[in-house]
């Protein structure tokens, strides 16, 4: 049976936005109803929002052996989808983190990934990218070289992916991805094969696309904010504070 899954790479430090008493994936930007009482909410929820959006019924926290107040703040279960924790021993990087989940996946299921402390619009843009496919969900942004800058031909397709570099190439940038659980399994392998050394997931991309991989960019994303900063948090305040509707005009503008 084929299902959906969401990992939540979450066993990161958070040395940009610390120090804080908790996890920085916990850290209340905006608002959530609970029934008919608001309470603050955490940055996390606005990623898993949007993976149960695109369909994910499974959802998979990677975190580290200190971080059990995410499991205390969300349990087992997160409206209809089913939660479960994959502990990473010690912070080695992105793609050591997604794959610490690879034992829950079955080559069959179809696997969104995104980064837990950001925010990003349309809120359905997981849901745009094609089912069993290898594909990333892209963003235009005024300064690329502080993430990982997209380079695709005409059709989509992704020639390499820029991982911090100065004056990048291209002013789109990856913020969320979807694959097969087969795929995923590939690039694990092709990981173990190159020692392990990808911190990164965007290098390790590069390799997997240099081995014949066709992976997809869909540039359907139009606002991006990274909350693993002050200045992001901040940015990411102003904009949740603003009435919906407002934020709806903002982005027809900013992509007209």
């Amino acid at each position: 049976m084929k299902r959906i899954w969401g990992i939540v790479p979450a066993a990161g430090l958070g040395t940009r936005i610390q120090p804080l008493a908790f996890s920085k994936e916990l850290l209340p930007v905006g608002m959530r109803f609970d029934g008919e009482t608001e309470r603050p909410r955490a940055v996390c929820e606005y990623l898993l929002d949007r993976m149960i959006w695109a369909g994910a019924t499974r959802i998979c926290f990677v975190i580290s052996p200190n971080k059990t107040d995410i499991m205390n703040y969300f349990g087992g279960r997160l409206e209809e989808a089913c939660i479960c924790y994959a502990i990473q021993p010690s912070p080695n990087g992105l793609c050591d983190s997604i794959f610490t989940a690879l034992p829950f996946i079955s080559e069959h299921d179809d696997v969104l990934i995104g980064l837990p402390d950001t925010i990003w619009f349309p809120e359905d843009g997981l849901a745009v990218l094609p089912e069993g496919q290898f594909s990333f969900l892209c963003f235009p942004v005024d300064k690329p070289a502080y993430f990982d800058a997209v380079v695709a031909d005409e059709r989509g397709r992704i020639q390499e992916i820029q991982v911090k570099k100065p004056n990048a190439s291209s002013h789109w940038i990856w913020g969320a991805l979807r694959l097969s659980g087969a795929e995923l399994a590939k690039l694990y392998d092709l990981w173990r094969i190159r020692g392990r050394q990808d911190q990164y997931l965007g290098t390790l991309v590069n390799a997997h696309i240099a081995n014949g991989a066709r992976v997809l960019a869909v540039k359907r994303g139009e606002r991006y904010v990274d909350v693993g900063t002050l200045h992001g948090y901040r940015e990411a305040v102003r904009i949740l504070s603003q009435p919906q509707e407002v934020r709806e005009h903002v982005r027809k503008v900013e992509a007209a």
